[in-house]
């Protein structure tokens, strides 16, 4: 990992925060995505639901059970969060974090334990205020208690028609401000609302009902390998394979 000041320095476990602190961010649903897609890959993931709106843990009830290895631990506070990452120790490989999508003294705390913070940014829009709120909240730690943390942003809700230029621009200015752009954006997908409806996960959904239902898988694959590569500095094809290799002979 390439955490350089948290609290979680020298735990194997990686936490990853997903923090905008204004609502309609597409936040939880690429909490969603990256945690579906580790436990299709045969990790254990807890995911701590500091949300008010209960999104997520919402989800995770309609789902009822359908998605292994996956523990949601609901209505964590300021005061909880450190002993519910404690718990996460003995039996998570991964933890998300999802925090509130409004200002709330929570931010601070979590993004002191993390190993990567993701800001989710709507790609079109730009409405990024809650996102430049934890940029200013991640700075601060960085110049005053010199605690840096590894963050990106990730574009989300874009329009499958806007143009490869359109993004490059929206990547430009906030590489102009120092904030690293996942390459990756999530894109504006029927089979991403379907799953908070439906539950379970996209390999659930029925391609014949929901549209372009194999781009909206493939782009979580590439989401979540890109996380990865962040989160551990690197990860290759042959390294990813022969982890869920053993991972299977594990459960077998």
């Amino acid at each position: 990992m390439t955490c350089s000041g948290s609290a979680n320095q020298g735990n194997d476990m990686p936490i990853i925060t997903f923090a905008n602190s204004k609502g309609g961010a597409g936040k939880t649903t690429a909490v969603l995505l990256l945690a579906t897609e580790l436990c299709r890959r045969g990790y254990r993931v807890d995911v701590l639901d500091a949300d008010p709106q209960q999104w997520f843990s919402r989800w995770h009830e309609v789902s009822g059970g359908k998605v292994r290895n996956m523990t949601v631990v609901s209505y964590v506070t300021e005061s909880s969060l450190a002993d519910r990452i404690a718990d996460s120790k003995a039996r998570a490989d991964y933890t998300i974090i999802d925090l509130p999508g409004v200002r709330s003294p929570l931010l601070a705390r979590a993004l002191g334990h993390s190993d990567h913070v993701l800001i989710p940014v709507q790609g079109c829009a730009m409405d990024a205020q809650g996102g430049a709120h934890v940029l200013e909240m991640l700075k601060f730690l960085a110049d005053k208690a010199k605690i840096r943390i590894p963050h990106s942003v990730v574009l989300t809700r874009v329009n499958p028609l806007v143009t490869t230029r359109a993004l490059m621009a929206v990547r430009q200015l906030l590489a102009s401000r120092n904030v690293h752009v996942l390459d990756t954006p999530i894109i504006e997908r029927a089979a991403f609302r379907d799953i908070f409806d439906i539950g379970g996960t996209l390999q659930d959904l029925d391609p014949v009902r929901v549209s372009n239902l194999d781009k909206a898988q493939e782009n979580a694959r590439a989401f979540a390998h890109e996380v990865l590569a962040r989160v551990w500095g690197r990860v290759t094809d042959e390294l990813a394979a022969a982890d869920i290799e053993r991972r299977t002979d594990e459960a077998a």
